[in-house]
């Protein structure tokens, strides 16, 4: 125990516990360990703020950088279209992506020339995607089908990627060259034309050579599309 005088008074604390001036001048004794753990929940909201400032900080800058805008297809393009502005939209990609994209800067260079191929909403442009027609594609064919309503979906556009079927016949057949019923080829749409006349629907699909040529022996109305997601394949 120690003691302290101040003028007429003797004041005395307790081991362990601090000493001030009270309202009336006299010295007030109040526990150490009291105002310490007073002060330990503001220390740790200090540093839990710090910590939330520094990662805040960290994903900010790993978000903002590697990224670069390049240009995707906005609406469904087909060969010949001459590519306009609101064909294309910008998109963020890593500039770690070993794809071939045309940059957002650089859309001067690609706008007003022709599609070389057909690609689909989301698909990224490439220098390729412009330019003389590509179509049909190095070991592909293109072969034309006809299509009467509920063979085909309504949002099949040049571009879709798309599932080739064959369905059995309506009537007994005397073929024997004709592909077998559930056969199944995967396409790309590339273009298609409606007629008024009998309601048929004129599709060309891009497919392997050999597909195609299988595909061409299928009697009319033996065929269905099945479109599938994602861009052009």
């Amino acid at each position: 125990m120690t003691s302290i005088r101040t003028g007429d008074h003797d004041t005395r604390t307790e081991p362990g516990s601090v000493s001030w001036l009270g309202k009336k001048g006299q010295l007030a004794a109040v526990p150490a360990g009291r105002r310490t753990r007073r002060n330990l929940p503001h220390l740790l909201v200090g540093v839990l703020l710090v910590l939330v400032c520094v990662g805040g900080a960290l994903w900010w800058t790993t978000s903002a950088q590697g990224r670069v805008p390049v240009l995707a297809v906005a609406r469904p393009l087909s060969v010949g279209h001459v590519l306009e502005r609101a064909d294309v939209r910008e998109v963020e990609i890593s500039d770690v992506d070993t794809i071939a994209t045309v940059p957002a800067e650089q859309a001067t260079t690609v706008l007003g020339r022709p599609m070389a191929t057909n690609l689909s909403p989301g698909a990224l442009l490439t220098p390729g995607s412009v330019g003389p027609a590509a179509v049909p594609a190095a070991g592909h064919a293109i072969v034309a089908v006809a299509l009467k309503p509920g063979q085909f979906p309504l949002e099949v556009a040049a571009g879709s990627p798309t599932l080739v079927v064959v369905t059995a016949p309506s009537s007994p057949s005397g073929s024997s060259v004709a592909p077998e019923s559930g056969q199944m080829w995967q396409a790309t749409v590339t273009g298609l034309v409606k007629t008024e006349s009998d309601q048929t629907t004129v599709i060309s699909l891009q497919l392997l050579g050999d597909a195609a040529l299988a595909l061409a022996r299928v009697p009319v109305g033996q065929v269905s599309l099945v479109m599938l997601a994602g861009g052009e394949r």
